[in-house]
């Protein structure tokens, strides 16, 4: 891997993180197409540079962040602020222990990028097409209970797999709660926090052990601050976008890119 290996990764991560498209499978196609072996170091990179949407996420929604964060741990003063953290921390169960008890069987699936990648755009193309034609879409996150965070989780475990998309599977489960585009969406970004920084955490214990982290760690450094300002701008960009349009287009696009890897698996 190259600087512009990491700089293209880079921007691939912040462009597809947030839009249901599955960065992870973009990610195995980029991978694919520069050039770069499935070993453990590009598994490691692909989950550190997700650290670097992580920092889209906390400069984006800095305010929420902030007040949820402040507002969970008031234990006197029940608020809207408060449930919603607790809402986020209930939504986080699922995938936590999915990606602790899964990790081995997660990364073997990444020997095999483009099969898994293909498998899982297929998978978002009907749950994306599924979430619109079947649910209300009349409901706002204030109106969200334990159930409705709990039933998003289990949503989210789908994204512990290679090629998922973690915001396509969060934001259509809202959706399958009867919740609107943007509040969906909303949910979606801020229930990830947790789980990227768990992910991140935990395998920046492996990074830190690695014998060549002295050329490794450029590559790391360009491919997170690559993909935290690009994903910044993919965030403001979507929820715009879903305020007055459906997830149809993302579908299709699931569909034909996931027909473009399985053609190149």
């Amino acid at each position: 891997m190259t600087l512009l290996h990491s700089l293209l990764l880079g921007v691939i991560q912040g462009l597809t993180e947030f839009i249901p498209v599955s960065s992870t499978a973009h990610l195995l196609i980029g991978q694919k197409l520069l050039g770069i072996p499935a070993d453990g170091a590009m598994f490691s990179f692909l989950i550190i540079v997700q650290l670097g949407t992580l920092v889209s996420l906390f400069a984006f929604y800095w305010e929420d962040l902030l007040s949820i964060a402040k507002a969970t741990f008031n234990f006197r003063l029940s608020t809207p602020e408060r449930n919603l953290g607790y809402y986020i921390l209930i939504a986080t169960i699922p995938a936590l222990l999915a990606g602790y008890l899964l990790k081995d069987a997660v990364e073997a699936m990444f020997q095999q990028p483009l099969l898994q990648a293909s498998i899982r755009l297929f998978s978002a193309a009907i749950l994306l097409t599924l979430a619109e034609l079947l649910t209300k879409k009349n409901r706002a996150m204030e109106s969200m209970t334990w159930l409705d965070a709990l039933v998003v989780g289990l949503f989210q475990i789908i994204a512990v797999f290679p090629g998922a998309s973690r915001s396509g599977t969060t934001i259509a489960g809202g959706m399958f709660r009867g919740f609107d585009r943007p509040s969906a969406a909303r949910f979606a970004f801020l229930m990830s926090v947790p789980a990227m920084l768990a992910a991140g955490g935990y395998e920046l214990l492996d990074v830190i052990q690695m014998p060549n982290l002295g050329v490794f760690l450029p590559l790391l450094a360009v491919g997170f601050v690559t993909a935290a300002i690009v994903g910044w701008f993919a965030i403001k960009w979507l929820i715009h976008y879903l305020s007055h349009r459906s997830l149809y287009v993302f579908a299709v696009y699931c569909a034909v890119v996931g027909a473009v890897a399985l053609s190149m698996s």
